[in-house]
């Protein structure tokens, strides 16, 4: 009598995932988050509203304004309505938070474990939700700072004396107060991969990217040095297009190409502070 035979089946193994796959997934899973949308909205018409009002105010007070103000109006004050130093502390909050959610969200729910386990290379998993959140707040920092320069200076062309974007820095400005976006949500990442807690991410990332900037001054060379090598400082000396010109003294001066490589350096290191704590630490 022969023996049965069996039909063994080939073992199914599931395809390793595709980066792109990996980037639709973090897309997903960042707008799932109401907060998301709700903060850069909210925040966009703050911003935006902000740098509006400058502009209003300089309107209607121009004809009060005496020869020695309006001989520096363009480009110091226009451009200061443009790219107001309040709306950039707000476009640095709300891009810190949610680039800061991103991280410490998966952590406080404990979804990072599922996700750990569905995706074990955690450095690609990580890069991916650097791409997302760093496309993401590009594209909001550019449609919030084109929208605050071309209202702002809309406004004030009303008395001839709106900024054309072929001006000199102002370009530069612009690019500059985009780019201030995925810096600080970057930075907010890396915070929040050290930290792992929603509040307490939240606390140190307003104080590196909002008050840490107070402590020092340009007094003394060092306390300079430090100032300057921070993201707030180094945005600040780019829209600053009137800088150390029109009788302006700078006792400790620098550069828009320092101020462009602080920037990225902050963008880089978070990013790379991201990768490496996820990857080496236990969930």
């Amino acid at each position: 009598m022969t023996a049965p035979t069996r039909t063994v089946r080939p073992a199914v193994t599931e395809p390793r995932a595709r980066f792109r796959d990996l980037l639709a997934a973090e897309w997903t899973k960042l707008w799932s988050l109401r907060s998301t949308s709700w903060t850069l909205l909210l925040s966009g018409l703050v911003i935006i509203g902000i740098n509006v009002n400058g502009a209003v105010a300089d309107y209607h007070n121009w004809p009060h304004y005496d020869a020695d103000i309006r001989a520096i109006f363009v480009p110091i004050w226009a451009i200061r309505d443009a790219f107001a130093q309040v709306a950039g502390l707000v476009v640095m909050l709300a891009a810190g938070s949610v680039g800061a959610i991103t991280i410490t969200g998966e952590y406080g729910t404990g979804l990072i474990r599922t996700t750990f386990a569905a995706v074990p290379a955690r450095r690609s998993l990580v890069a991916a939700k650097l791409i997302d959140v760093t496309a993401v707040m590009l594209g909001y920092g550019t449609v919030v700072a084109g929208a605050s320069f071309w209202a702002s200076q809309a406004i004030l062309s009303g008395h001839h004396v709106g900024m054309s974007i072929g001006y000199p820095g102002a370009f530069e400005a612009m690019a500059a107060s985009a780019l201030l976006a995925p810096v600080s949500a970057l930075i907010g990442m890396g915070l929040g991969a050290i930290i792992r807690h929603g509040a307490a991410t939240m606390v140190i990332t307003t104080a590196v990217l909002v008050l840490l900037p107070l402590c020092f001054t340009d007094h003394y060379r060092w306390t300079a040095d430090i100032k300057h090598a921070l993201p707030a400082s180094a945005w600040g000396r780019l829209v600053d297009v009137g800088y150390g010109r029109f009788g302006f003294t700078v006792r400790h001066p620098t550069t828009t190409t320092e101020a462009w490589i602080t920037l990225a350096l902050w963008a880089l290191a978070a990013a790379a502070v991201s990768i490496a704590v996820v990857d080496r630490r236990d969930v």
